[in-house]
């Protein structure tokens, strides 16, 4: 994509203040605000293009999609000057995962009420294992209903009431009991309103019933509630990976998964219940688990092989602290090769969702190494396995190079918005840190605002790889456009509405997720510009940006403040 002198001169408008040409002449410290990163959309869409191409086959963790990931971003933060970052000297961090693909040519069914009816896959139930075995079969299975799978103590409320989850599948709902509830509702306001907490994500109730001892965990799938629809939760193939385990380590559940609502509701109706009735006590914390008398057995070969991934680290050292260290981060893996869809397309490419994120995490590299060497050592990060749990963030949060009580920040870029410049930024997750404050103030000097995310009960917050430092204590920022429509510069709001709309209904983890020559990047720059910037200012600072009082993390950042003093 070229850029003619008007679009530069735009481009530059929107990663600049207006009077950068004025001050030109005048020295410029790293602490001034009006040190920007000139930002190069022509890069950024460059790089996309590349990371999306036929040539790395939707860069799926362990096949050769990922070699060739790993190598062009080795050598993208070699060529830039950056050392590496990872353990011992080296550029990668190795991830021991399983990969792990069932059959679906498997069987699943439920009996109930003297009855037995079929559940196809993926149609009626979407199923994977993260467990290392050639087989997964549950033989007649009592079916619990746990309501939202709650356990929270803190908040006064437990879904399980003690019952006893051994060698049975717990059926959830999706999210967390505050999403349908409504003002006067006894328990409203326990979980934050709409916004979702970690307790309504699919990973909380999957690994909740696992150390209840279920066999299976099954979340019924409703589009609002989740954030997104039946394709998405489809769109993997019956495939997933994990963390390797250690030797003795507790087991995951045998079988996890999504069943459409429509499959829900008739097995209530055949169990003498109502669905709808159900919901409603789950949104109380009297709620007791419901057995709903009926069974449920599945029959799945499963592919397993022990995959070798890596994480990308590179950094610049401070030269002042450089045992304080601010993290930039996207990942690089997407979903791979899978069965040709409508378009006879195969190769899910996950141009925009993060191959633009990296771009941007290369392009903020770019920008430090332009500049005077940083106070503080800034750490890159291209994540492995984001799309299958947050797996490589989260074995480097829990083995960490860089310790986590002297991470100043994590800033996170994962799917920036392709529909040119806007007049705010999304923020995900309010409520968190100071670093939201920081991030405003800097916005202003765009022209921007900061727009909080408009969709909150969708967890977009713990859905990206900055949400295994968040959950350590560290201080983050998500840069990520999904969390409601921009307000572009061309159409407003509304355009920015129908722009999420439609990258989220078609696009998301699909094959039409691939770069494009008409896609307008400058809007993006204008994030990744704002990112470097936040990041710039604690480089060269002494700041040590805080948790708010209503974080549910910062309670685990106050036990290592003796080491920030």
């Amino acid at each position: 994509m070229k850029i003619g002198l008007a679009l530069a001169c735009f481009v530059l408008s929107c990663v600049f203040p207006a009077t950068a040409g004025a001050r030109a002449a005048q020295r410029v410290e790293p602490t001034d605000p009006r040190s920007w990163a000139p930002i190069d959309p022509a890069r950024l869409s460059s790089i996309t293009r590349t990371l999306a191409s036929d040539a790395f086959e939707g860069r799926g963790p362990g096949t050769a999609g990922e070699d060739k990931a790993v190598a062009y971003l080795t050598e993208q933060f070699r060529r830039l000057g950056l050392v590496p970052g990872g353990p011992d000297g080296h550029w990668t961090e190795t991830v021991p995962l399983i990969h792990t693909q069932i059959d679906p040519a498997g069987k699943a069914s439920i009996a109930v009420a003297g009855g037995t009816f079929a559940l196809a896959f993926p149609a009626d139930l979407y199923l994977n294992t993260v467990r290392e075995t050639d087989r997964a079969r549950i033989a007649e299975a009592p079916i619990v209903f746990v309501g939202y799978g709650v356990a929270a103590p803190e908040r006064g409320w437990d879904d399980f009431k003690g019952v006893d989850l051994k060698g049975k599948i717990a059926l959830f709902l999706v999210n967390d009991p505050d999403f349908e509830a409504s003002a006067g509702e006894p328990a409203y306001g326990r979980f934050g309103g709409r916004a979702m907490t970690y307790y309504g994500r699919w990973t909380y109730k999957y690994e909740e019933a696992a150390r209840r001892g279920a066999i299976g965990a099954i979340i019924v799938h409703e589009s609002d509630g989740a954030g997104y629809g039946w394709n998405t939760v489809k769109a993997p193939g019956g495939e997933n990976y994990n963390i390797r385990l250690r030797p003795g380590a507790r087991q995951p559940v045998l079988l996890q998964g999504w069943m459409q609502r429509p499959v829900a509701v008739d097995l209530f109706r055949r169990a003498g219940l109502d669905f709808e009735s159900a919901k409603r006590q789950a949104r109380t914390p009297g709620f007791r688990p419901i057995d709903l008398k009926a069974t449920f057995s599945a029959d799945f070969g499963v592919k397993t092989v022990q995959v070798e991934s890596h994480n990308v680290l590179a950094r610049i050292p401070g030269r002042r602290h450089p045992d304080e260290t601010i993290m930039f981060a996207g990942h690089w893996d997407a979903y791979g090769l899978g069965t040709p869809d409508a378009r006879g397309k195969t190769i899910r490419r996950g141009a925009a969702d993060d191959a633009l994120g990296l771009a941007g995490v290369l392009e903020i590299a770019r920008a430090f190494k332009a500049g005077p060497p940083p106070d503080r050592t800034i750490v890159f990060a291209a994540w492995t396995a984001e799309e299958r749990g947050l797996l490589g963030s989260e074995y480097d949060s829990a083995n960490p190079i860089y310790p986590m009580e002297k991470m100043v920040a994590n800033i996170t870029i994962d799917t920036p918005q392709t529909a040119g410049p806007s007049r705010d930024v999304i923020l995900i997750g309010k409520g968190q840190s100071d670093l939201e404050a920081r991030m405003a103030r800097l916005a202003a000097l765009q022209g921007r605002t900061i727009t909080p995310d408009a969709h909150p009960e969708r967890g977009l917050f713990y859905r990206a790889d900055h949400f295994s430092a968040a959950r350590r204590g560290v201080p983050v920022l998500l840069l990520m456009a999904l969390g409601g429509g921009p307000d572009l510069v061309a159409g407003g709001r509304e355009a920015g509405d129908r722009w999420v709309s439609d990258f989220t209904a078609r696009c998301y983890h699909q094959t039409c997720d691939e770069w494009r020559p008409d896609w307008d990047l400058r809007g993006a720059a204008q994030d990744v510009a704002l990112a470097y910037r936040v990041g710039r200012e604690l480089a060269f600072s002494r700041d040590w940006p805080r948790l708010s009082a209503s974080s549910e993390f910062r309670p685990v950042r106050e036990k290592s403040e003796a080491a920030r003093r």
